[in-house]
């Protein structure tokens, strides 16, 4: 059974740092991300989103696919190069900051061994089998850095509440078939997974991917749990960071957005 946990809003600073695999995370993680916010959504909802303005349901997950669906595609190697970009520390331009720890990380440690930060698939990618490959495989706006004895941990579980502490990453939760991470990204998280249910739907080869309601979905193009990645939409409001990181992905990488970013409102209207 989940452990229930006390929830709280998003605050403006990051998790406190701490030492992983015998690296000293740099004073700067214990600060405040306070990137430059994008736009309001409004200034999009005359253009960008002018097609999905008042339906709801099907019709504004159809929508909004159809949306989205126009960006340019990355390759694997081009996410290394993009993530340091999306995900660069506001008060070290040396670093980037991981979604799960909250710390800041050299960009040049990016790799696979211990000490490393990688590529963390937030909606794993053993879930519809689409690897690495051009599209799901590499769509950054669900890519993300993160040590990599985090990321091993995390591995390809569902999201649920619950488990034991993630002793390298304070703040996150784990057991047998499901990953907590911590309060501050709970939203981040949400919204990523409920952007690529949008965005695949089963075109061009790749597979349909939906969220559900259970943990342990293996292989299936599934992951969970929904009910509770709507309420981590709702408790962890988009701030600073993941705005900025949004506009960025569209200035400058995929030309596409995030829609439940810019509308969290959205999320139970399609759900």
């Amino acid at each position: 059974m989940p452990v229930p946990r006390v929830r709280r809003w998003k605050p403006l600073a990051l998790a406190t740092a701490t030492v992983l695999v015998g690296i000293t995370v740099p004073a700067t993680a214990t600060a405040s991300p306070t990137a430059t916010a994008s736009p309001a959504a409004p200034a999009y909802d005359d253009t960008y989103y002018q097609d999905a303005l008042g339906k709801t349901g099907t019709e504004l997950k159809s929508a909004l696919h159809r949306i989205v669906s126009d960006q340019t595609k990355l390759s694997y190697d081009q996410v290394w190069d993009a993530l340091k970009t999306t995900d660069q520390d506001p008060a070290n331009s040396a670093n980037v900051i991981l979604l799960y720890t909250g710390a800041s990380r050299a960009k040049s440690a990016s790799g696979g061994d211990q000490g490393d930060w990688n590529r963390e698939h937030v909606w794993a990618k053993s879930h519809g089998d689409f690897g690495t490959a051009t599209g799901p495989g590499t769509d950054i706006h669900h890519l993300r850095p993160e040590d990599v004895t985090v990321n091993s941990i995390r591995g390809n579980k569902d999201f649920d509440n619950g488990g034991g502490a993630v002793g390298c990453a304070p703040g996150n939760l784990t057991d047998a078939d499901s990953f907590e991470p911590r309060d501050e990204v709970k939203g981040d998280v949400a919204r990523m997974i409920l952007y690529m249910a949008v965005r695949y739907d089963g075109e061009a080869g790749f597979p349909d991917l939906e969220p559900n309601d259970r943990v342990d979905n293996g292989s299936a193009p599934a992951i969970g749990r929904l009910s509770v990645l709507k309420k981590w939409n709702a408790e962890d409001p988009p701030d600073a960071f993941e705005k900025n990181r949004n506009q960025v992905i569209f200035d400058k990488f995929q030309h596409n957005r995030n829609p439940f970013i810019d509308h969290p409102e959205w999320v139970e209207e399609v759900w």
